[in-house]
């Protein structure tokens, strides 16, 4: 990718040249897609789908840290959720590594990397030669990794790096969102369950509201539920769970 012009005194426009402006237009394109997805799938596979026309690569996909663990909700082929899950089973390879250490890791060529044999044996047998996997961050934590794959090898240019860091960025944020919608959507649905539980038992046995919702509480309490899903049996059977 061609260095930037120099920004002159005056107040004229920076010309980019054709190649970063076609990038620069992607990375537009991007934006707008992830902040028009529905959630947390759909933020992932606009990711994938974007790299694989921006970067030098034949597949990608993205893992995400769920409780402290990965979990693979797009990948462009099936042979990178095999990498994934191989990795994950085992506790071993780069995947584990980026998940833990929030640092990229470039493997120029699984036939001569070393660090972690049974891993390079492993994608080498599928064709992978070049890897680069990238760690999504925010402030608060590693959000997953987005790993991309080529079958050729030293494929991945300084270019490609940086490309892919900036990528990875506009992925963290935009996944980080996603999940917080998501989260915040939860909890709405589950304030009107027990709203709507609450008035199933007030009507019923003729209590107020801080004495339906204790019931709930303790019926949560007692059968080690969670109040949602109480409440959510409650208005399906019209009884409490034992």
């Amino acid at each position: 990718m061609a260095d930037l012009e120099q920004i002159g005194g005056d107040d004229s426009p920076v010309e980019l040249a054709p190649d970063q402006a076609s990038t620069a237009d992607r990375f537009a394109q991007l934006a707008l897609e992830l902040h028009d997805s529905a959630g947390v799938a759909e933020t992932v596979e606009a990711v994938v789908q974007f790299a694989l026309q921006a970067l030098n690569c034949s597949h990608a996909g993205v893992a995400l840290a769920v409780r402290g663990r990965p979990e693979v909700p797009a990948t462009t082929e099936p042979m990178v959720t095999e990498i994934y899950e191989w990795q994950m089973a085992g506790g071993d390879g780069p995947l584990v590594e980026v998940m833990r250490s929030r640092e990229t890791l470039l493997i120029r060529d699984t036939a001569t990397e070393q660090r972690w044999p049974d891993w390079s044996a492993k994608v080498l047998s599928l064709g992978v030669r070049s890897v680069l996997d990238v760690p999504l961050t925010t402030s608060t934590g590693t959000v997953g990794v987005m790993g991309l794959y080529s079958m050729e090898p030293d494929a991945f240019s300084v270019d490609d790096v940086a490309i892919a860091h900036i990528l990875a960025r506009h992925a963290s944020v935009a996944v980080a969102t996603a999940r917080n919608e998501a989260t915040m959507a939860q909890a709405v649905d589950a304030r009107k369950l027990v709203g709507q539980a609450m008035g199933i038992l007030m009507e019923r046995y003729g209590v107020d509201g801080d004495r339906a919702f204790a019931i709930l509480k303790r019926y949560s309490q007692d059968t080690n539920t969670k109040l949602r899903d109480v409440a959510q049996q409650l208005i399906d059977t019209r009884r409490l769970p034992r």
